[in-house]
């Protein structure tokens, strides 16, 4: 199967180094098409650059749009040392300070979206117009079944998958868990094609750590989670309490049918965001960006040419 990145990418796929919140320089994955103002494509939890797809090309054409792996995730390195809460939010600002020019149009989606909130409060230098869809910004637990599950194994069961390489023998088992979960973010008449499920597993079956990773990732979420609920300090009240410092213009894109986060949380973002608009995208799922890539991509290009 054609390599996506160099399918995507006029140079392929690029690789950037940046030193994590835990102080190591780790290697980052990107790609980069088009010229002119940065646009930066941030996804979300359990994904990677490939979640894009749809939404390169077209922004392409009037933006210089840079589309990476977070640490972790996709082709990007899986370090083997325990992360801490917050690490996104460094490491995010780090890769926009490291590929970007100037300041940086941020399009994110669900989780990215929230690491993005964070990340142009603290910086606001770096960010001249922010486009977040479906954040998980007033969450009262992980969305999916199986993000609750993955968050109560044991670390060290998955560290041992992952050692022994057992993604390789369950790689049948594992597309097929992708094919149902998948489902719950895309809106009810799209179905995932055989190629996206291959491209959207491929790291976690090819790349030693990357499940053990994901897993990381999904307790941590928890823990914030539970904080949260629970009035105790948390990364997640801190972005809530600070949106009303957020001052560049804000184009805040929801699904209504979203099943993971309700608009109505879309709405209460809105109002608590000084400069910012909201529109709702008809007949989407939570994955906007791969549920109706056309809309995303005209309200993107609509609200950018104001």
């Amino acid at each position: 199967m054609q390599d996506w990145w160099q399918a995507t990418f006029p140079q392929g796929r690029q690789t950037v180094e940046i030193t994590d919140a835990n102080g190591y320089q780790v290697s980052i994955a990107y790609g980069e098409k088009g010229q002119g103002q940065p646009l930066i494509l941030i996804h979300g939890i359990a994904s990677w650059g490939y979640s894009w797809r749809h939404c390169i090309h077209p922004l392409s054409q009037y933006f210089r749009v840079i589309c990476f792996d977070a640490k972790g995730y996709g082709f990007s390195e899986k370090v083997n040392y325990p992360e801490k809460a917050g690490h996104q939010v460094i490491e995010l600002e780090r890769i926009i300070r490291a590929l970007c020019d100037r300041p940086a149009i941020i399009v994110a989606e669900s989780l990215g979206a929230l690491i993005a909130l964070a990340v142009v409060q603290a910086h606001p230098e770096l960010c001249e117009r922010l486009i977040i869809m479906n954040v998980p910004v007033f969450p009262t637990q992980l969305p999916s079944q199986g993000m609750r599950l993955l968050s109560l194994i044991p670390i060290q069961l998955i560290q041992l998958v992952d050692f022994l390489r057992l993604t390789y023998l369950f790689a049948p088992l594992i597309r097929a868990i992708a094919q149902y979960e998948r489902q719950d973010v895309l809106s009810d008449d799209i179905k995932s094609a055989p190629d996206e499920i291959y491209w959207l597993t491929y790291p976690y079956i090819e790349f030693p750590g990357a499940i053990a990773k994901l897993t990381e990732e999904m307790q941590l979420s928890a823990r914030e989670i539970e904080k949260l609920l629970q009035n105790q300090p948390n990364h997640i009240s801190d972005i809530q309490a600070q949106l009303g410092n957020i001052k560049c213009p804000t184009l805040i894109l929801w699904s209504d049918g979203d099943r993971w986060f309700p608009s109505s949380d879309g709405e209460k973002l809105r109002d608590r965001l000084p400069n910012s608009q909201l529109q709702i995208l008809e007949n989407c799922g939570h994955s906007a960006s791969s549920s109706c890539p056309e809309a995303v991509n005209t309200a993107i290009l609509g609200f950018l040419s104001n």
